[in-house]
């Protein structure tokens, strides 16, 4: 794929997408590309994670300790919170098919945000948004729980 795929799939990330035109083509150059075939491990549960992945083909299962799964396809960013957070792998994500990733490594996210104050202040205000939302659906389940 050129750095224009890149971008173009970088774009498709809602997360990603708040960041510019110009900011995507800094971290479609400084990525680098995965391939995998079905049954290999992006990642595993507890792997100390640095990076985040977006998928340019195929799919992955991403599983956390207790049950709970989701597919990733085209488009999907993996470990979204890595790019910002040292943290160890919640989850645990596998090819179901031959399939590829674009790895965005924190440092590179965190030079780019450096690069792009406005991106970085649009990037915050959307995980503020979020953080919100959260905690609001948190308070109505347990609303419900209780009553």
């Amino acid at each position: 794929m050129s750095i224009d795929d890149d971008v173009a799939l970088l774009e498709r990330v809602p997360t990603l997408r708040l960041l510019g035109d110009a900011s995507l083509r800094m971290l479609a150059i400084g990525s680098e590309q995965r391939d995998f075939v079905r049954g290999d491990v992006l990642f595993d549960l507890g792997d100390a994670a640095d990076a985040g992945f977006v998928v340019q083909r195929g799919a992955f299962r991403v599983e956390d300790g207790a049950g709970a799964e989701m597919i990733a396809g085209p488009g999907s960013l993996i470990g979204e919170l890595a790019l910002v957070v040292p943290m160890k792998r919640p989850s645990r994500a596998i090819a179901l098919e031959h399939s590829s990733v674009i790895r965005v490594a924190r440092s590179l996210f965190q030079r780019v945000l450096e690069s792009d104050p406005a991106a970085a202040v649009r990037l915050r205000d959307e995980f503020a948004v979020r953080s919100s939302q959260i905690a609001s659906d948190i308070l109505m389940a347990g609303a419900k729980l209780t009553s």
